[in-house]
């Protein structure tokens, strides 16, 4: 899987207008796949950068009742964590019109995800392929929880993965659970964002890497990158 040389990467002028514009793709996209689905499986990343995203998405005028909403991956901290990926979702994202999606978990009442993960496989399995997802990148090349340095990072990415990994990281101070990349990879529409010259620039180094090095080289032929500076 070396050698990417194909990124579909749009660039936009200021972050509001990327904020705006990705928001209005995504609400089109779910909307579409409502027309034909009974319900559409949105995937969302945790972070600072959706944010804005989220802000606008959640006043789009949407059959929000039927999307059922998950995080690509969350931190094994309790929902009202300042570190919580639920926490910054139910803020951010589950208002306004946006409060009718129902969130599906990505964390359970446990001392370690690997007490949780069957559990929670089993309560996101029947949504599954997702519809629409959004992911985010750090600047190590990471994708959801699916680090470098990860230490279940060939798990999540082999061709057979399961639905979940556990992982945990050097890098990061507590464990973490993830989607893997071949779930990632099954979504009918992907969605990738990144900001700064910094991510714009691992982004190139990326596709030339194997993902074992670079996780978020496993999802670029499947990708639609959105980029501002």
């Amino acid at each position: 899987m070396e050698g990417h040389t194909r990124v579909k990467l749009l660039t936009y002028a200021d972050r509001d207008m990327m904020a705006i514009d990705l928001a209005q793709k995504l609400a089109g996209e779910l909307t579409a796949t409502l027309m034909h689905e009974e319900r559409a499986l949105l995937v969302v990343p945790g972070g600072t950068t959706p944010g804005p995203i989220f802000d606008a998405l959640c006043a789009a005028d949407l059959d929000w009742n039927r999307v059922d909403v998950l995080l690509s991956d969350e931190r094994w901290v309790p929902a009202d964590h300042p570190r919580s990926n639920t926490r910054l979702v139910r803020e951010r994202l589950l208002v306004g019109r946006a409060a009718a999606a129902r969130m599906l978990p990505l964390y359970a009442s446990a001392d370690t995800p690997e007490l949780a993960l069957a559990q929670l496989e089993q309560v996101i399995r029947p949504y599954l392929p997702i519809s629409v997802a959004l992911l985010g990148m750090g600047d190590d090349m990471h994708t959801a929880s699916l680090f470098p340095d990860g230490d279940n990072l060939t798990a999540a990415l082999a061709p057979d993965a399961p639905l979940l990994v556990t992982m945990r990281s050097p890098s990061q101070p507590e464990p973490r659970i993830s989607l893997t990349a071949r779930v990632l990879r099954e979504a009918l529409s992907l969605h990738i964002v990144i900001t700064g010259a910094e991510k714009r620039a691992a982004l190139g180094r990326a596709k030339d890497l194997p993902p074992e090095q670079a996780p978020i080289a496993a999802l670029l032929d499947d990708a639609m990158i959105h980029w501002v500076d």
